[in-house]
């Protein structure tokens, strides 16, 4: 396994962050994400989750996990987390005849996929207003609906920078193939937009720790402040590695996969809530206004740790991976940490 980005791997993270850091720079939102994605279909980023043979380019999850980081980081709306995700699910999930039929049309600039969460017998669709077509997914199973309904009924959303639409999804088709491993594909690109979205609360809590004066001195210079962030960074760095590691089994080594996923997505996720979370801290009474941008960040974490399966699921999957699951508790093979020897 390589520890470092090659020179494409790094490229590519540098256009895309040139990308968002241009669309941010406009003082563009969610409001004009429609608009953001058109700009990203005309330069073929929506193609990379595609497979060659169906028109894409064909990318490996390492390279789409690096995308999704710095969309993360610059809390870019859910078309394209939505549409890799889809793109991945049913590359991975579909079978001979539902991968030919769906997959060349979200090559296309006007092809568009959005993912969804089974809900309460319906589903809920991530920012699926202008999506051809959705993939629903469930704890085992996972279905496209085509095409996604004109009329979009909008749901209650934490994450104030994306949409949610609550829809039927009776009529949806149920993809045939390998389901688990294509939801093990998906949760990679969401640990990786999450571990984004760690990187950059990070980075605001550095820059008000270093500019805010209190007695003199930066807040920063005083050890309460600057211990909480290196807490920050190591959080970051261990979250990236599980990722990037996650991203690289699925390309070379897929048979490991189901604990490399699982074990991303926990971290990514703890790392995304916590980082918010001290980040907030760091910044002390102006962290907590609405103007200030450092709750999207803890609204984003906590929307993405929910999405697709839960940090629960996850800790019991690695259990069960380990012999550490309920079953082995319960014959005394493992003793829970409460139990007096």
């Amino acid at each position: 396994m390589r520890f470092d980005l090659n020179d494409e791997q790094r490229a590519i993270k540098d256009a895309i962050r040139e990308v968002c850091d241009a669309r941010a720079s406009r003082g563009e939102g969610a409001e004009t994400d429609g608009a953001f994605w058109s700009e990203l279909a005309k330069s073929g980023w929506t193609q990379m989750a595609v497979p060659q043979e169906f028109g894409g380019q064909g990318s490996g999850l390492l390279e789409l996990s690096l995308v999704l980081e710095e969309m993360g980081r610059a809390l870019v709306g859910g078309a394209y987390l939505g549409h890799a995700a889809a793109a991945v699910l049913i590359a991975a999930s579909g079978d001979e005849q539902q991968r030919p039929r769906w997959l060349p049309g979200l090559a296309t600039a006007d092809g568009r996929a959005a993912l969804g969460q089974a809900h309460n017998g319906g589903a809920l669709l991530v920012d699926a207003s202008g999506a051809a077509l959705a993939v629903i997914a469930g704890p085992e199973t996972a279905a496209v609906l085509d095409p996604v309904p004109g009329a979009l009924n909008e749901a209650a959303s934490l994450d104030v920078t994306r949409t949610l639409h609550r829809v039927e999804s009776a009529g949806a088709e149920r993809l045939r193939g390998d389901v688990d491993r294509g939801l093990d594909r998906a949760e990679v690109l969401l640990a990786a937009e999450l571990v984004g979205v760690a990187q950059r609360a990070m980075e605001l809590a550095v820059e008000h720790a270093s500019n805010r004066q209190q007695f003199g001195r930066p807040i920063g210079a005083y050890q309460a402040v600057s211990h909480r962030c290196a807490d920050m960074l190591v959080q970051v760095e261990s979250a990236r590695s599980a990722v990037l590691s996650a991203a690289w089994t699925a390309d070379h080594e897929p048979e490991q996969l189901p604990f490399a996923a699982s074990v991303a997505k926990v971290t990514a996720a703890s790392a995304a809530w916590q980082v918010a979370a001290a980040s907030l801290q760091v910044h002390g009474g102006m962290g907590f206004t609405w103007e200030y941008p450092i709750h999207r960040y803890l609204r984003r974490a906590a929307a993405g740790a929910r999405l697709l399966r839960s940090v629960d699921h996850h800790l019991d999957r690695i259990a069960d991976q380990n012999g550490l699951g309920a079953e082995a508790v319960a014959a005394g093979a493992v003793q829970p940490a409460y139990a007096v020897p």
